[in-house]
């Protein structure tokens, strides 16, 4: 069974709190490729639920990882109604996309890509898997924002702390100490259920008004 119930927004443990306050502006999440592998075609199922295609009668393999967070301006305020969209390489290293030649299985009971609209406070929230290696790439989540007003952003989110970090092509081209600390979160055991893992992660967009 779907469990769809997971991935609605609330006042949970698993959902960020509110902007803090600020003496001044925050820097912007930095801009960062798409890749090669952004979708030719947008899957039928694309809700933010990734572990789980509709019809399918098991879940994708990999650690099942909550993605929570907000989309905020460089004042804090937060951005409701912008499309969030996220897509990554399988548990074993690979890319449902048909330019992705790595001999890596495919999985078929994963989305790969998802999207969701954010709420009234610029919440978020994905199921999706721990993101892994792909070949000579470190592990990330790609993201996409676009905002109400037109406002766009494609960014990755790095694990905290990762070994490989720092020799990621990518990564590297980032900088400064604070932006590079700024697409990383820790992926940390979930207080909500001890199986799963849970990311928290605020974008914050180059403009100063929702």
């Amino acid at each position: 069974m779907r469990r769809r119930g997971l991935l609605r927004l609330g006042a949970t443990s698993l959902v960020a709190g509110s902007a803090p306050t600020m003496a001044g502006p925050l820097l912007p999440t930095v801009d960062q490729t798409t890749g090669p592998f952004y979708p030719d075609e947008i899957p039928l199922d694309d809700d933010n639920d990734l572990l789980w295609i509709a019809g399918h009668d098991q879940p994708a393999t990999g650690t099942p990882t909550n993605v929570i967070g907000r989309i905020i301006t460089v004042r804090g305020k937060p951005i409701e109604g912008a499309r969030v969209e996220i897509w990554q390489c399988n548990a074993f290293g690979r890319y449902h996309h048909p330019r992705d030649r790595n001999d890596a299985p495919l999985d078929e009971h994963f989305q790969a890509f998802g999207r969701t609209m954010t709420d009234a406070e610029g919440r978020y929230r994905f199921r999706t898997i721990k993101p892994v290696p792909y070949p000579g790439r470190v592990p990330h989540i790609h993201f996409r924002v676009v905002t109400p007003d037109g406002g766009e952003l494609a960014t990755q989110l790095y694990i905290a702390g990762h070994p490989s970090n720092a020799a990621d092509g990518v990564f590297r081209r980032i900088e400064g100490e604070t932006r590079r600390q700024g697409v990383q979160a820790a992926f940390r055991p979930n207080p909500d259920d001890s199986a799963e893992l849970l990311a928290e992660w605020d974008v914050v967009m180059a403009q100063e008004t929702g």
